[in-house]
């Protein structure tokens, strides 16, 4: 079993690497994704996996049986489950405005989000930069 869900963890962090890399916007969101995944799997592992009795303590028990699984493992993934889930669809959101404003998914092709003339073509326009706020100029 402890085998199994560590071949499966080394292929999704695999699959999240190769995903990653791809200049691909919606292919780099999954591979974060997966990247998320298997981190979670990874944290469940540690709190023991397998046929155990549940992490509950028993009516006047001080502690937890023998054998029984942690539940922090348990409620760290469910919280990073939740956390995840919101941060991807974040990310979703922000990929299809880049697609809207950009025509494109492609990082390589997207020419206006990094421009390679910026001496040319400033940040803040020069107008905007050297004018005073209204209640600045009635004072001088």
């Amino acid at each position: 079993m402890e085998a199994a869900l560590a071949l499966t963890i080394g292929l999704l962090v695999a699959a999240a690497a190769y995903l990653l890399l791809a200049r691909d916007l919606p292919r780099a969101l999954l591979g974060f994704v997966l990247l998320g995944t298997s981190a979670n799997l990874a944290i469940f592992a540690s709190g023991r996996i397998g046929g155990m009795t549940p992490p509950l303590v028993e009516p006047g028990a001080a502690a937890l049986v023998a054998g029984a699984a942690n539940p922090l493992p348990q409620a760290l993934v469910l919280t990073a489950i939740v956390i995840g889930f919101g941060l991807a669809a974040f990310a979703l959101v922000l990929v299809m405005r880049a697609h809207v404003a950009f025509g494109t998914v492609a990082a390589e092709e997207m020419e206006e989000a990094e421009r390679p003339d910026f001496a040319q073509h400033p940040a803040v326009p020069e107008s905007a930069a050297t004018r005073r706020p209204a209640a600045r100029q009635e004072a001088a």
